[in-house]
C-alpha cells in the first residue's frame, strides 16, 4: 500500500488495504515556530466512543493522567518515535464491542490566563502506522492551515466499518478548548 496523504474529511480503509492488520499507532506531530513554550502545553488525548459518538465513560478518555482505557486496547506511549511528538497505540482485537470509534484530539492545557491558540503553530499532522512494524500507512495534510483562535482540535478517527477499520482525518477546531471538545464527545471533565 502506498502512503495516503489525506485532507480533512478523507479516509482510508485500513484493514481492507492491509489484510491481517492487528492495530495502529497514531502519531501526532507539530512545529511551533518561534513560540517553543507553546509545544510544552499541548496535550494529545483519545476518547473511545459508542455508535452515538459519545464516550463510554470517563475511564474511556486516554491522556497523560490516564494512560490507557480499562481494556488496555488504547494506550498512550511513553516514548514517541519516528519524528512524532506523541503516539497512541490501538490494538483492534482488544477494543470492546461497544466501541465504534476512537477520536484523537490535540488541545492546549493552559490555566495561567494566557490566551495562546493552535493558530500560532506552523504545522500539525497526524498519521497512522502499522502496529506490527511501524510502517506509515496514511498521514494528514498540514492541519494548522486555516486555524486561528482554536485551542482544541479533533485530529482523526479510527472507526469500525463493514467488519474492518478505517482511518479518517477530521481536523475540526474548537475555540472552546478541551471543554468544548469533551462536551461534543460526552467526556465528563
Amino acid at each position: 500500500m502506498m502512503i495516503a496523504v489525506l485532507r480533512r474529511g478523507s479516509n482510508v480503509a485500513l484493514t481492507k488495504e492491509i489484510p491481517g492488520l492487528t492495530g495502529v499507532v497514531v502519531g501526532v506531530r507539530w512545529k511551533t515556530g518561534r513560540e517553543e513554550v507553546l509545544g510544552e502545553n499541548l496535550v494529545v488525548a483519545a476518547v473511545l466512543c459508542d455508535a452515538g459518538g459519545k464516550a463510554l465513560s470517563a475511564d474511556h478518555f486516554v491522556f497523560f493522567n490516564q494512560l490507557s482505557d480499562p481494556a488496555t486496547s488504547v494506550s498512550q506511549l511513553e516514548q514517541a518515535m519516528g519524528g512524532d511528538d506523541e503516539q497512541l497505540e490501538m490494538r483492534f482485537d482488544g477494543v470492546p464491542a461497544q466501541v465504534s470509534r476512537l477520536v484523537v484530539m490535540l488541545y492546549l492545557n493552559e490555566s495561567n490566563g494566557l490566551r495562546r491558540t493552535l493558530g500560532r503553530l506552523r504545522e500539525i499532522g497526524v498519521r497512522a502506522l502499522d502496529l506490527r512494524d511501524n510502517r506509515e500507512l496514511a498521514r494528514s495534510e498540514n492541519l494548522a492551515k486555516g486555524l486561528d483562535a482554536e485551542t482544541a482540535l479533533a485530529l482523526c478517527e479510527v472507526y469500525r466499518h463493514g467488519g474492518g477499520w478505517k482511518f479518517k482525518v477530521v481536523g475540526e477546531g474548537y475555540t472552546t478548548g478541551v471543554r468544548g471538545l469533551a462536551g461534543d464527545y460526552g467526556v465528563p471533565l
